[in-house]
């Protein structure tokens, strides 16, 4: 499903003492199918953002294209509960949305919610509990017996059991540590080529953008500051210096080593595993050659 933004403005609180401009002038296409990451400091607009993506609020000005509905600014639109059910959004610390006495109850929620037969959406729930690495077993238990970590998990497949075509992830890692933030993200990165989704990560890390956006968006004071690949935006060292972002730790990592043995690879890298791939290659024929 595509996703469109154009000329996108909102403010909180409108026609009043307290009215706020959070986003102004914002353009980006998502396409179908793509993973584009949307990142920059809190208060750069990314969270409004977010909520416009599955018309949790809509646009003061502008227009806000999903799939086939238009939603443009200051008119009022019926019926913006389908495009929730074709937009799942996994929320910061999903874990605390739980509820219900099973994680079965808590996975069909959603799809019962939405008109979804119980039998189906219990299929729903086996499937999705599956994807996010947890046994059938798991379905008849409370979720509040289980682990922070496997809460996460039944939490995010409730999202997946709506079996939405976009997917918007709002810093999903929150609370984890190293691993458990790698084995999420690789669980997420496997579930948008396995279901063919349009996936979109709201993220302060530089690093996950980096290894598995396609597009990045930095956001910066409500404005887009800049778009491109990975490669294109990560590279520039100087530009994401003058809105205070860093590079991932891989880039300023391969930059100390260039220095230290007065070398130039033949590009940035913005995975470990390729940048020390072409290192030991450099290694082996500088060894080669002594």
């Amino acid at each position: 499903m595509d996703i469109s933004l154009q000329k996108v403005e909102y403010r909180y609180q409108e026609n009043s003492p307290f009215e706020r401009l959070a986003i102004e002038d914002v353009n980006f296409d998502i396409p179908s199918g793509s993973y584009v990451a949307i990142i920059g400091h809190t208060g750069s607009g990314k969270s409004t953002i977010l909520q416009h993506l599955n018309a949790l609020i809509t646009p003061t000005k502008g227009t806000v294209v999903i799939g086939d509905r238009k939603i443009e600014g200051g008119q009022k639109h019926k019926n913006l509960r389908s495009i929730r059910q074709k937009v799942g959004i996994v929320f910061q610390f999903p874990e605390q949305q739980l509820f219900e006495e099973t994680v079965e109850k808590d996975i069909c929620f959603g799809p019962l919610n939405f008109g979804i037969s119980e039998s189906e959406a219990k299929k729903r729930a086996e499937k999705a509990l599956g994807e996010v690495g947890l046994s059938k077993e798991f379905l008849l238990k409370s979720p509040f017996d289980l682990s922070g970590g496997q809460m996460r998990r039944i939490a995010i497949a409730g999202v997946l059991a709506m079996e939405p075509d976009v997917l918007v992830l709002d810093e999903p890692t929150a609370g984890l540590d190293p691993r458990g933030r790698r084995e999420i993200m690789d669980m997420f990165y496997k579930l948008h080529k396995e279901r063919n989704l349009t996936t979109i990560l709201v993220t302060h890390s530089m690093e996950d953008a980096a290894h598995y956006a396609d597009q990045i968006v930095i956001m910066n004071k409500g404005k887009v500051h800049r778009q491109g690949t990975p490669l294109e935006i990560f590279r520039d060292a100087e530009d994401l210096a003058t809105i205070g972002l860093n590079e991932p730790e891989v880039v300023r990592f391969q930059k100390k080593i260039e220095e230290k043995f007065g070398i130039k690879m033949g590009q940035v890298h913005l995975k470990m595993e390729d940048f020390t791939e072409e290192l030991a290659v450099y290694l082996k024929k500088k060894v080669g050659s002594s």
